[in-house]
């Protein structure tokens, strides 16, 4: 039937719709409150019985990547699946502050990409501790301070995050989740620089090397400064007349820049792959993905032996990608990635033959295929 409401009783209608929401939303986080609540009870009968108990787990990224599926799955419209998963990734932040807020490390200063990344993944509910460095973030996570990581590992123009890969062949720490985030680079100044008395622009390696072309076009003769972030060009920018800074919209609205120039990254598609790094394990949510590192001995066809025992459990591999061992020279490690979880019968299967074949055998943790 025609919708025959005029614009006033619409906004009547609105308005209830938004009563019902706010008290099914207030609904949920009192569930959220009595999860907590039975978690704490569980905790302190186990140690009345004299178990060994360890940390209560608050957060169970198998657990938010079901509901955010099931969510998108069953999304009528008229709104998009991935902002309807949205909202709901914010109500969900919420709720589990109310059982605790979590910390978060990631690669600062503030305004960065990956503070952008981590507040995608946990909402803004989550509290965000930036790093100086990537080393920083690993720490920060290991040593308990924080519960969860998110450092970057790929950008599908510039390739793989050398460093964040080296680091994981010294760490405990397991992969929890990923996510991809459209990256959009802009020129930004402070209003006490112009155009005609830019003498350097600086952002993150990776970021001038995502703008090289459009900046060898526009500014081929100004010094380019590679800095631990883009954030910290933000900041640099803000505060030193001369300097410009490529970087994203946070870091525009936090030091409060200019924009010289919009989205001049090369590839309008530019996207970087983050990891979500944690102490714990993560157990299967149906859909998921695998990391490990490996490493043979240097033969002929050592790599082919070492993806055959995917090949024949039919597993498809994501990724592979390689780096120098640190402990023999012209040596390599590989990291691999593929569908599925460590618990899986075939993945696991797999996994055992591979160690049988390899020097070294690291596996980085099963998690939750980017939902978002």
């Amino acid at each position: 039937m025609a919708d025959t409401r005029n614009l006033d009783q619409v906004r009547v209608d609105i308005d209830a719709i938004d009563q019902e929401i706010q008290a099914l939303i207030s609904a949920r986080a009192k569930c959220a409150q009595r999860v907590a609540e039975i978690k704490m009870e569980e905790l302190s009968a186990a140690k009345e019985r004299g178990e060994a108990v360890g940390e209560v787990v608050y957060y169970r990224p198998e657990r938010e990547a079901q509901v955010l599926m099931r969510i998108m799955e069953r999304n009528e419209g008229p709104l998009e699946s991935e902002t309807v998963a949205h909202i709901f990734r914010e109500i969900m932040s919420g709720c589990l502050a109310l059982e605790k807020p979590l910390q978060i490390a990631y690669l600062g200063p503030v305004g960065t990409f990956t503070q952008a990344a981590a507040i995608k993944h946990f909402g803004h509910a989550a509290l965000c501790v930036p790093q100086a460095t990537i080393d920083s973030v690993f720490s920060q996570v290991e040593s308990g301070e924080c519960n969860y990581g998110v450092v970057p590992v790929e950008n599908s123009t510039e390739g793989m995050v050398s460093h964040t890969l080296d680091t994981f062949m010294d760490s405990p720490l397991k992969i929890s989740g990923e996510l991809e985030l459209r990256i959009g680079h802009h020129l930004l100044v402070s209003d006490q620089t112009t155009a005609e008395s830019i003498t350097r622009i600086c952002a993150h390696q990776q970021g001038l090397a995502q703008c090289r072309n459009w900046l060898d076009k526009h500014w081929p003769d100004v010094e380019r400064v590679a800095l631990s972030s883009n954030g910290e060009a933000a900041k640099m920018a803000a505060t030193t007349p001369g300097v410009a800074a490529v970087a994203g919209d946070m870091a525009a609205e936090l030091y409060n820049l200019e924009k010289l120039a919009e989205h001049i990254e090369d590839y309008s598609d530019n996207t970087t792959r983050f990891l979500i790094i944690g102490r714990d394990e993560v157990p299967p949510s149906g859909r998921d993905k695998s990391s490990v590192i490996v490493s043979s001995r240097n033969k002929p066809g050592a790599l082919f032996t070492l993806l055959d025992p995917f090949r024949r459990a039919g597993i498809s591999l994501t990724r592979i990608d390689t780096r120098p061992s640190r402990t023999e020279k012209w040596a390599y490690v590989f990291f691999i990635e593929f569908e599925g979880h460590m618990q899986d019968e075939k993945v696991a299967a797999a996994i055992a033959e591979l160690e049988e074949q390899s020097i070294l055998m690291k596996p980085l943790g099963s998690y939750p295929r980017a939902v978002l």
